[in-house]
Protein backbone atom coordinates (compact mmCIF):
# COMPACT_ATOMS: atom_id res chain seq x y z
CA UNK A 1 0.00 0.00 0.00
CA UNK A 2 1.60 3.60 -0.98
CA UNK A 3 1.88 6.54 1.46
CA UNK A 4 -0.70 8.24 0.02
CA UNK A 5 -3.20 5.04 0.01
CA UNK A 6 -2.49 4.79 3.21
CA UNK A 7 -3.32 8.50 3.80
CA UNK A 8 -6.79 8.08 1.89
CA UNK A 9 -7.76 5.29 4.01
CA UNK A 10 -6.64 6.53 6.88
CA UNK A 11 -8.31 9.99 6.10
CA UNK A 12 -12.15 7.69 5.58
CA UNK A 13 -10.92 5.91 9.27
CA UNK A 14 -11.23 8.71 11.03
CA UNK A 15 -13.81 10.73 10.04
CA UNK A 16 -16.04 7.76 10.48
CA UNK A 17 -14.95 7.20 13.78
CA UNK A 18 -15.41 11.09 14.71
CA UNK A 19 -19.16 10.84 13.01
CA UNK A 20 -19.87 7.71 15.24
CA UNK A 21 -18.36 9.86 18.81
CA UNK A 22 -20.93 12.47 17.51
CA UNK A 23 -23.72 10.41 17.07
CA UNK A 24 -23.04 8.84 20.41
CA UNK A 25 -23.08 11.84 22.28
CA UNK A 26 -26.59 12.75 20.81
CA UNK A 27 -29.66 11.25 22.30
CA UNK A 28 -31.99 13.21 19.64
CA UNK A 29 -33.25 11.13 16.02
CA UNK A 30 -35.65 13.29 13.90
CA UNK A 31 -37.71 11.93 11.75
CA UNK A 32 -38.58 13.34 8.33
CA UNK A 33 -41.71 11.33 6.64
CA UNK A 34 -44.68 11.39 4.33
CA UNK A 35 -46.25 8.59 6.28
CA UNK A 36 -48.78 8.68 9.27
CA UNK A 37 -46.84 7.52 12.13
CA UNK A 38 -47.94 7.98 15.63
CA UNK A 39 -44.34 9.36 16.65
CA UNK A 40 -43.58 13.14 16.75
CA UNK A 41 -41.94 13.36 13.26
CA UNK A 42 -41.53 16.44 10.05
CA UNK A 43 -43.27 16.08 6.72
CA UNK A 44 -39.86 18.20 5.27
CA UNK A 45 -36.85 17.92 5.23
CA UNK A 46 -36.01 21.55 5.95
CA UNK A 47 -38.14 21.71 9.06
CA UNK A 48 -36.44 19.06 10.55
CA UNK A 49 -32.87 20.52 9.95
CA UNK A 50 -34.53 23.72 11.37
CA UNK A 51 -35.25 22.17 14.64
CA UNK A 52 -31.81 20.49 14.92
CA UNK A 53 -29.10 21.05 17.40
CA UNK A 54 -25.92 20.22 17.02
CA UNK A 55 -25.06 16.45 16.32
CA UNK A 56 -28.83 15.05 15.68
CA UNK A 57 -29.55 12.87 13.18
CA UNK A 58 -32.30 13.67 10.61
CA UNK A 59 -33.34 10.46 9.42
CA UNK A 60 -35.73 10.68 6.45
CA UNK A 61 -38.48 8.05 5.40
CA UNK A 62 -39.23 7.07 1.70
CA UNK A 63 -41.01 9.55 -0.41
CA UNK A 64 -40.81 12.40 -2.92
CA UNK A 65 -39.96 15.80 -0.99
CA UNK A 66 -39.58 18.70 -2.64
CA UNK A 67 -38.01 22.11 -2.19
CA UNK A 68 -34.30 23.10 -0.84
CA UNK A 69 -32.64 22.65 2.34
CA UNK A 70 -30.18 24.74 3.98
CA UNK A 71 -28.07 23.57 6.82
CA UNK A 72 -26.20 26.18 9.12
CA UNK A 73 -26.10 23.45 12.30
CA UNK A 74 -22.98 22.03 12.65
CA UNK A 75 -22.06 18.15 12.85
CA UNK A 76 -25.76 16.93 11.82
CA UNK A 77 -25.71 13.44 10.35
CA UNK A 78 -28.46 13.95 7.75
CA UNK A 79 -29.30 10.19 5.94
CA UNK A 80 -32.53 8.59 4.41
CA UNK A 81 -33.53 5.31 3.96
CA UNK A 82 -33.41 4.19 0.74
CA UNK A 83 -30.93 5.92 -1.72
CA UNK A 84 -33.36 5.30 -4.29
CA UNK A 85 -36.63 6.22 -2.76
CA UNK A 86 -35.86 8.77 -0.55
CA UNK A 87 -36.07 12.14 -3.08
CA UNK A 88 -35.89 15.90 -3.63
CA UNK A 89 -36.93 17.17 -5.87
CA UNK A 90 -36.78 20.60 -7.45
CA UNK A 91 -38.62 20.25 -10.24
CA UNK A 92 -36.43 22.61 -12.55
CA UNK A 93 -37.27 25.64 -10.62
CA UNK A 94 -34.07 27.64 -9.63
CA UNK A 95 -32.66 27.36 -6.36
CA UNK A 96 -29.91 24.45 -4.89
CA UNK A 97 -30.90 21.03 -3.59
CA UNK A 98 -29.38 21.30 -0.32
CA UNK A 99 -26.58 23.72 1.05
CA UNK A 100 -24.34 23.27 4.18
CA UNK A 101 -22.53 25.89 5.68
CA UNK A 102 -21.62 24.51 8.21
CA UNK A 103 -18.76 22.36 9.83
CA UNK A 104 -18.77 18.30 10.30
CA UNK A 105 -22.29 17.66 7.69
CA UNK A 106 -22.71 14.11 6.29
CA UNK A 107 -25.23 13.36 4.08
CA UNK A 108 -26.27 9.84 2.86
CA UNK A 109 -28.19 7.59 1.23
CA UNK A 110 -30.83 9.95 -0.54
CA UNK A 111 -31.09 11.38 -4.15
CA UNK A 112 -31.44 15.25 -4.86
CA UNK A 113 -32.53 15.75 -8.68
CA UNK A 114 -33.38 18.98 -10.72
CA UNK A 115 -32.57 21.83 -8.90
CA UNK A 116 -31.65 24.05 -11.87
CA UNK A 117 -29.99 27.61 -12.69
CA UNK A 118 -31.65 30.46 -14.04
CA UNK A 119 -29.87 30.84 -16.79
CA UNK A 120 -26.64 28.40 -18.13
CA UNK A 121 -23.98 30.98 -16.58
CA UNK A 122 -25.88 31.04 -13.10
CA UNK A 123 -23.55 29.70 -10.59
CA UNK A 124 -25.20 30.53 -7.63
CA UNK A 125 -28.38 27.77 -8.52
CA UNK A 126 -28.79 24.55 -9.92
CA UNK A 127 -26.47 22.46 -7.38
CA UNK A 128 -27.95 19.90 -6.23
CA UNK A 129 -25.63 19.09 -2.74
CA UNK A 130 -23.38 21.78 -2.60
CA UNK A 131 -20.49 22.01 0.65
CA UNK A 132 -20.39 26.22 0.62
CA UNK A 133 -17.53 27.44 2.21
CA UNK A 134 -17.31 30.43 0.87
CA UNK A 135 -18.60 32.86 -1.64
CA UNK A 136 -16.52 31.98 -5.64
CA UNK A 137 -14.68 35.03 -5.29
CA UNK A 138 -13.82 34.78 -1.26
CA UNK A 139 -10.33 32.75 -0.27
CA UNK A 140 -10.93 31.45 3.09
CA UNK A 141 -12.03 28.03 4.30
CA UNK A 142 -14.78 28.01 5.44
CA UNK A 143 -15.83 24.35 6.23
CA UNK A 144 -13.82 21.81 8.34
CA UNK A 145 -15.10 18.75 7.96
CA UNK A 146 -17.77 17.48 5.15
CA UNK A 147 -19.11 13.97 4.07
CA UNK A 148 -21.23 12.35 1.45
CA UNK A 149 -22.17 8.95 0.78
CA UNK A 150 -24.33 6.57 -1.49
CA UNK A 151 -25.48 9.97 -3.26
CA UNK A 152 -27.45 10.28 -6.37
CA UNK A 153 -27.59 13.43 -8.85
CA UNK A 154 -29.18 14.32 -11.71
CA UNK A 155 -30.75 16.75 -13.97
CA UNK A 156 -32.79 15.83 -17.09
CA UNK A 157 -32.93 19.32 -18.36
CA UNK A 158 -30.58 21.28 -19.42
CA UNK A 159 -30.22 23.82 -16.64
CA UNK A 160 -28.48 21.95 -13.81
CA UNK A 161 -25.40 23.44 -12.72
CA UNK A 162 -23.09 20.92 -10.50
CA UNK A 163 -23.66 17.30 -8.85
CA UNK A 164 -22.00 17.59 -5.98
CA UNK A 165 -19.81 20.09 -5.05
CA UNK A 166 -17.68 21.19 -1.97
CA UNK A 167 -15.92 24.51 -2.26
CA UNK A 168 -13.54 26.37 0.49
CA UNK A 169 -14.19 23.22 2.44
CA UNK A 170 -11.69 20.29 3.55
CA UNK A 171 -11.12 17.50 5.37
CA UNK A 172 -13.99 15.54 3.74
CA UNK A 173 -15.30 12.46 1.23
CA UNK A 174 -17.38 11.18 -1.46
CA UNK A 175 -18.32 7.53 -1.60
CA UNK A 176 -20.49 5.07 -3.90
CA UNK A 177 -21.71 8.65 -5.44
CA UNK A 178 -23.55 9.05 -8.59
CA UNK A 179 -23.85 12.43 -11.21
CA UNK A 180 -25.61 12.61 -14.79
CA UNK A 181 -27.05 15.54 -16.49
CA UNK A 182 -25.11 18.44 -15.40
CA UNK A 183 -24.10 21.05 -17.85
CA UNK A 184 -21.09 21.97 -15.09
CA UNK A 185 -19.55 19.14 -13.73
CA UNK A 186 -20.56 15.86 -11.88
CA UNK A 187 -18.16 16.25 -9.33
CA UNK A 188 -16.43 19.46 -8.28
CA UNK A 189 -13.99 20.47 -5.05
CA UNK A 190 -12.61 23.81 -5.50
CA UNK A 191 -10.49 26.46 -3.47
CA UNK A 192 -8.34 24.71 -0.91
CA UNK A 193 -4.98 24.72 -0.90
CA UNK A 194 -4.70 21.38 0.82
CA UNK A 195 -8.43 19.79 0.27
CA UNK A 196 -7.31 16.43 1.97
CA UNK A 197 -10.17 15.28 -0.07
CA UNK A 198 -11.25 11.48 -1.12
CA UNK A 199 -13.28 10.51 -3.98
CA UNK A 200 -13.60 6.94 -4.27
CA UNK A 201 -16.05 4.55 -6.20
CA UNK A 202 -18.38 7.11 -8.23
CA UNK A 203 -19.74 6.87 -11.57
CA UNK A 204 -20.11 10.25 -13.24
CA UNK A 205 -21.59 10.27 -16.63
CA UNK A 206 -23.56 12.41 -19.15
CA UNK A 207 -22.37 15.62 -18.12
CA UNK A 208 -20.63 18.53 -20.03
CA UNK A 209 -17.79 17.82 -17.53
CA UNK A 210 -17.20 14.82 -15.49
CA UNK A 211 -15.06 15.81 -12.24
CA UNK A 212 -13.75 19.93 -11.97
CA UNK A 213 -11.44 21.49 -9.41
CA UNK A 214 -10.31 24.67 -9.70
CA UNK A 215 -7.44 25.89 -7.26
CA UNK A 216 -8.08 22.90 -5.28
CA UNK A 217 -4.89 20.52 -4.66
CA UNK A 218 -2.53 19.11 -1.55
CA UNK A 219 -3.96 15.73 -0.16
CA UNK A 220 -6.62 15.16 -3.10
CA UNK A 221 -7.11 11.85 -4.56
CA UNK A 222 -9.64 10.42 -6.96
CA UNK A 223 -9.69 6.94 -7.30
CA UNK A 224 -11.25 3.49 -8.47
CA UNK A 225 -13.90 5.62 -10.13
CA UNK A 226 -15.14 5.58 -13.59
CA UNK A 227 -16.03 8.54 -16.02
CA UNK A 228 -18.02 8.29 -18.87
CA UNK A 229 -19.68 9.52 -22.09
CA UNK A 230 -19.13 13.56 -20.58
CA UNK A 231 -18.02 16.24 -23.02
CA UNK A 232 -14.72 16.27 -20.90
CA UNK A 233 -13.78 13.72 -18.38
CA UNK A 234 -11.48 15.12 -15.81
CA UNK A 235 -10.43 19.04 -15.41
CA UNK A 236 -8.60 20.08 -12.79
CA UNK A 237 -7.20 23.69 -13.23
CA UNK A 238 -5.80 26.99 -11.93
CA UNK A 239 -8.07 30.47 -12.42
CA UNK A 240 -7.04 33.85 -11.40
CA UNK A 241 -10.51 35.06 -10.13
CA UNK A 242 -12.71 31.84 -8.76
CA UNK A 243 -12.81 30.12 -6.30
CA UNK A 244 -9.76 31.80 -5.11
CA UNK A 245 -6.86 31.58 -4.06
CA UNK A 246 -4.58 30.34 -6.94
CA UNK A 247 -3.35 27.73 -8.25
CA UNK A 248 -4.28 24.21 -8.90
CA UNK A 249 -0.57 23.00 -6.60
CA UNK A 250 -0.43 18.98 -6.32
CA UNK A 251 2.54 19.40 -4.30
CA UNK A 252 2.30 18.07 -0.73
CA UNK A 253 3.80 20.79 0.39
CA UNK A 254 0.64 22.98 -0.96
CA UNK A 255 -0.68 24.72 1.87
CA UNK A 256 2.52 26.36 2.78
CA UNK A 257 2.98 28.11 -0.92
CA UNK A 258 1.68 32.03 -1.49
CA UNK A 259 3.11 31.67 -4.84
CA UNK A 260 -0.02 31.72 -8.06
CA UNK A 261 3.14 30.14 -10.18
CA UNK A 262 5.00 27.63 -8.14
CA UNK A 263 8.19 26.59 -9.59
CA UNK A 264 9.82 23.12 -9.26
CA UNK A 265 13.59 21.87 -9.89
CA UNK A 266 12.72 18.42 -10.76
CA UNK A 267 11.00 16.04 -11.75
CA UNK A 268 11.74 14.08 -8.64
CA UNK A 269 9.19 15.90 -6.38
CA UNK A 270 6.25 14.52 -4.01
CA UNK A 271 2.83 14.95 -5.31
CA UNK A 272 -0.25 14.63 -3.29
CA UNK A 273 -2.99 15.76 -5.73
CA UNK A 274 -3.41 11.97 -7.49
CA UNK A 275 -5.82 10.28 -9.97
CA UNK A 276 -5.65 6.73 -9.98
CA UNK A 277 -7.37 3.49 -10.62
CA UNK A 278 -10.18 5.27 -12.81
CA UNK A 279 -12.02 4.09 -16.08
CA UNK A 280 -12.70 7.28 -18.14
CA UNK A 281 -13.83 6.39 -21.40
CA UNK A 282 -15.23 7.93 -24.29
CA UNK A 283 -15.14 11.35 -23.22
CA UNK A 284 -16.46 13.11 -25.75
CA UNK A 285 -20.35 13.33 -25.95
CA UNK A 286 -21.27 16.51 -27.49
CA UNK A 287 -25.59 16.20 -26.78
CA UNK A 288 -24.62 16.66 -23.16
CA UNK A 289 -25.57 20.01 -21.62
CA UNK A 290 -22.98 23.09 -21.78
CA UNK A 291 -22.89 26.11 -20.05
CA UNK A 292 -20.78 28.93 -21.62
CA UNK A 293 -17.15 27.96 -19.80
CA UNK A 294 -17.54 25.22 -21.15
CA UNK A 295 -17.84 26.04 -24.89
CA UNK A 296 -14.99 27.68 -24.51
CA UNK A 297 -12.62 24.43 -23.39
CA UNK A 298 -11.68 21.58 -25.60
CA UNK A 299 -14.34 18.35 -25.06
CA UNK A 300 -13.27 14.86 -26.05
CA UNK A 301 -10.41 14.79 -23.43
CA UNK A 302 -10.49 12.16 -20.95
CA UNK A 303 -7.97 13.91 -18.37
CA UNK A 304 -7.10 17.60 -19.39
CA UNK A 305 -4.85 19.74 -16.84
CA UNK A 306 -4.65 23.24 -17.72
CA UNK A 307 -2.36 25.29 -15.96
CA UNK A 308 -1.99 22.39 -13.40
CA UNK A 309 1.11 21.72 -10.94
CA UNK A 310 2.87 18.78 -9.64
CA UNK A 311 0.14 16.24 -9.60
CA UNK A 312 0.14 12.33 -10.90
CA UNK A 313 -1.89 10.88 -13.04
CA UNK A 314 -1.13 7.40 -12.81
CA UNK A 315 -2.06 3.37 -13.17
CA UNK A 316 -5.95 4.58 -15.32
CA UNK A 317 -7.56 3.29 -17.86
CA UNK A 318 -8.24 5.81 -20.77
CA UNK A 319 -10.21 4.87 -23.72
CA UNK A 320 -11.80 6.06 -26.83
CA UNK A 321 -11.71 9.75 -26.16
CA UNK A 322 -11.32 11.29 -29.39
CA UNK A 323 -9.21 14.16 -28.89
CA UNK A 324 -6.72 13.03 -26.34
CA UNK A 325 -6.28 10.63 -23.40
CA UNK A 326 -4.50 13.49 -21.28
CA UNK A 327 -3.49 16.42 -22.34
CA UNK A 328 -1.30 19.08 -20.32
CA UNK A 329 -1.18 22.77 -21.68
CA UNK A 330 -0.18 25.95 -20.04
CA UNK A 331 -3.49 28.01 -18.94
CA UNK A 332 -3.49 32.01 -18.95
CA UNK A 333 -6.80 33.15 -17.02
CA UNK A 334 -8.58 34.88 -17.70
CA UNK A 335 -8.01 34.90 -21.97
CA UNK A 336 -7.94 36.76 -23.75
CA UNK A 337 -5.70 38.61 -21.29
CA UNK A 338 -7.16 41.25 -19.18
CA UNK A 339 -5.23 43.18 -16.02
CA UNK A 340 -6.16 40.29 -14.17
CA UNK A 341 -5.02 37.67 -16.52
CA UNK A 342 -2.11 35.41 -14.72
CA UNK A 343 -0.47 33.23 -16.95
CA UNK A 344 -0.33 29.78 -15.19
CA UNK A 345 2.07 27.04 -16.19
CA UNK A 346 1.56 23.55 -16.37
CA UNK A 347 5.07 22.39 -14.46
CA UNK A 348 5.56 19.15 -11.91
CA UNK A 349 3.42 16.66 -13.59
CA UNK A 350 3.82 13.45 -13.97
CA UNK A 351 1.90 10.52 -15.98
CA UNK A 352 2.81 7.22 -15.96
CA UNK A 353 1.74 3.61 -15.95
CA UNK A 354 -1.67 4.21 -17.24
CA UNK A 355 -3.44 2.29 -20.31
CA UNK A 356 -4.74 4.14 -23.25
CA UNK A 357 -6.84 2.30 -26.41
CA UNK A 358 -8.74 4.42 -29.09
CA UNK A 359 -7.99 7.82 -27.72
CA UNK A 360 -6.85 10.87 -30.28
CA UNK A 361 -8.91 9.25 -32.73
CA UNK A 362 -10.18 12.61 -34.31
CA UNK A 363 -7.59 14.93 -36.70
CA UNK A 364 -5.08 16.73 -34.81
CA UNK A 365 -5.22 14.66 -31.75
CA UNK A 366 -3.66 11.61 -29.82
CA UNK A 367 -3.23 9.68 -26.55
CA UNK A 368 -1.30 12.15 -24.83
CA UNK A 369 -0.29 15.58 -25.63
CA UNK A 370 1.87 18.30 -24.09
CA UNK A 371 1.94 22.05 -24.97
CA UNK A 372 3.96 24.79 -22.85
CA UNK A 373 6.82 27.45 -22.91
CA UNK A 374 4.84 30.25 -24.97
CA UNK A 375 2.93 32.45 -22.08
CA UNK A 376 4.31 34.24 -19.07
CA UNK A 377 7.54 33.22 -17.67
CA UNK A 378 7.71 29.92 -20.13
CA UNK A 379 7.78 27.59 -17.04
CA UNK A 380 5.96 24.73 -18.36
CA UNK A 381 9.16 22.50 -17.00
CA UNK A 382 9.75 19.00 -15.45
CA UNK A 383 6.29 17.89 -16.85
CA UNK A 384 7.22 13.72 -17.28
CA UNK A 385 5.71 10.28 -18.76
CA UNK A 386 6.95 6.99 -18.23
CA UNK A 387 5.48 3.29 -18.32
CA UNK A 388 2.24 4.25 -20.22
CA UNK A 389 0.65 1.92 -22.71
CA UNK A 390 -0.12 4.02 -25.74
CA UNK A 391 0.46 4.69 -29.64
CA UNK A 392 0.75 8.55 -30.25
CA UNK A 393 1.81 11.71 -29.03
CA UNK A 394 2.32 15.07 -29.41
CA UNK A 395 5.04 15.61 -29.39
CA UNK A 396 6.45 12.72 -30.41
CA UNK A 397 9.29 10.76 -28.32
CA UNK A 398 7.10 11.74 -24.98
CA UNK A 399 8.98 9.58 -22.88
CA UNK A 400 12.20 10.09 -24.07
CA UNK A 401 12.82 13.99 -23.93
CA UNK A 402 9.83 14.32 -21.37
CA UNK A 403 10.42 10.97 -19.21
CA UNK A 404 10.67 10.62 -15.88
CA UNK A 405 14.12 9.09 -15.99
CA UNK A 406 14.84 12.50 -16.95
CA UNK A 407 15.99 14.96 -14.15
CA UNK A 408 14.67 17.60 -15.71
CA UNK A 409 12.25 18.05 -18.56
CA UNK A 410 11.95 21.11 -21.24
CA UNK A 411 9.23 23.26 -22.50
CA UNK A 412 6.23 21.09 -24.20
CA UNK A 413 7.14 23.46 -27.10
CA UNK A 414 4.28 24.85 -29.72
CA UNK A 415 3.27 22.05 -31.22
CA UNK A 416 -0.14 21.77 -29.52
CA UNK A 417 -0.94 25.40 -29.50
CA UNK A 418 -3.02 25.43 -33.03
CA UNK A 419 -4.70 22.43 -31.85
CA UNK A 420 -6.13 23.51 -28.69
CA UNK A 421 -7.97 26.23 -30.46
CA UNK A 422 -9.28 23.85 -32.72
CA UNK A 423 -10.59 21.66 -30.35
CA UNK A 424 -12.50 24.71 -27.65
CA UNK A 425 -14.15 25.26 -31.81
CA UNK A 426 -15.08 21.97 -31.90
CA UNK A 427 -16.37 22.20 -28.90
CA UNK A 428 -18.79 24.69 -29.69
CA UNK A 429 -20.34 22.74 -32.47
CA UNK A 430 -22.97 21.20 -29.46
CA UNK A 431 -26.32 20.01 -30.12
CA UNK A 432 -27.24 19.64 -26.26
CA UNK A 433 -30.48 18.05 -24.71
CA UNK A 434 -31.81 16.51 -21.82
CA UNK A 435 -30.54 13.38 -20.78
CA UNK A 436 -32.22 10.26 -18.99
CA UNK A 437 -32.84 9.61 -15.39
CA UNK A 438 -30.22 6.95 -14.03
CA UNK A 439 -31.10 3.81 -13.41
CA UNK A 440 -31.11 2.58 -9.56
CA UNK A 441 -27.83 2.89 -7.55
CA UNK A 442 -26.76 0.68 -5.35
CA UNK A 443 -27.85 1.97 -1.73
CA UNK A 444 -26.33 1.75 1.91
CA UNK A 445 -26.51 -1.82 2.83
CA UNK A 446 -27.69 -0.80 6.60
CA UNK A 447 -29.32 2.23 6.79
CA UNK A 448 -30.19 2.17 10.27
CA UNK A 449 -26.78 1.22 11.46
CA UNK A 450 -25.19 3.64 13.80
CA UNK A 451 -28.45 5.23 14.45
CA UNK A 452 -29.73 5.78 17.84
CA UNK A 453 -33.17 4.15 18.62
CA UNK A 454 -35.76 5.50 16.96
CA UNK A 455 -39.01 4.44 15.56
CA UNK A 456 -38.43 4.30 11.71
CA UNK A 457 -35.42 1.47 12.25
CA UNK A 458 -37.76 -0.32 15.08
Amino acid sequence: MTVLRRFAAAMVAVTVVLAAGAAAASARVLIVTQRHVSSPHYTTIQAAVGAAHRGDWILIGRGVYVGSVRIKTPDLHVRGLNRNRVILDGRHRVGNGIVITADGVWVENLTVRNFDRRSPGDDDNGNEVWWEGAGSEGARIGIHGWWGRWLTAYDTGLLGGYGLYASHAVGGFLEHVYASGFNDSGLYIGACRDCRALVRDALVERNGLGYSSTNAGGHLVIEDSTFRDNGLGIAPDSEATDDLPPPQDGACDSGSNRSALPTFTSTNISRCTVFRDNVIADNGNLSVPANGTLLSAPAGVGVMLPGDYADLVEDNTITGNPNFGVLVFEQPNPYPPTAKTIDFQAAGNRVSDNRFANDGTASGGADIGLEGGLFGAMDSVDNCFSGNTFTTSIPANIEGTWGCQNATTPNGGSDLFNGVFALIAQSGARHSRGQAAPASQPAMPRPCAGVPKNPLCG
